[in-house]
């Protein structure tokens, strides 16, 4: 009987680790540049690069944005183990407010999903915005592709950025 229960639970580990090791990752680190050709939903003068780095489930990430004669460098960081955390959103004109974000690896490990919760103040009120992200890197590596789903007070907004690795 003893023998038995050893084997099964050494059975049970093997399945458990073996299942652990399949889910790799995907490593989104390195400079990403927007091909605008697969890209939807954007203004038409837009052009966007960002830099990725990621150690462990802390993603960094720096986007410059071009738009018309207008440059603009953005910093920003997910931590993904899906616990919400306190962040400071940048609304319109440069208005800060206070959010809760979400990040996690998709179930899949070939991307990420973030969610955001956002308040800003305004001379009206309380504004409220939502807003959903989700990366997905190709097979080969040398593709990614963000979904945007943007709810605030002007209505739904969505957008697909297609980028290739540099």
């Amino acid at each position: 009987m003893k023998l038995s229960n050893f084997v099964r639970a050494t059975m049970i580990l093997a399945l458990l680790l073996t299942a652990a090791n399949a889910f790799v990752k995907a490593d989104l680190s390195g400079t990403w540049v927007m091909d605008k050709s697969r890209s939807e939903g954007l203004p038409e003068d837009m052009q966007q690069t960002m830099t990725v780095s990621l150690q462990g489930d802390k993603l960094s990430l720096e986007t410059t944005l071009i738009t018309g004669e207008q440059k603009q460098s953005v910093k920003d960081s997910y931590t993904l183990n899906g616990v919400a955390e306190d962040f400071t959103p940048r609304g319109g004109g440069g208005a800060t407010g206070k959010g809760k974000r979400t990040a996690k690896w998709s179930a899949d490990g070939n991307g990420i999903e973030v969610s955001e919760d956002s308040k800003f103040d305004s001379p009206d009120g309380e504004i409220s915005a939502t807003m959903k992200r989700k990366w997905q890197l190709s097979a080969d590596g040398k593709t990614l592709v963000i979904e945007l789903h943007f709810n605030g007070p002007n209505g739904e907004v969505n957008s697909k950025r297609t980028f290739v690795k540099q």
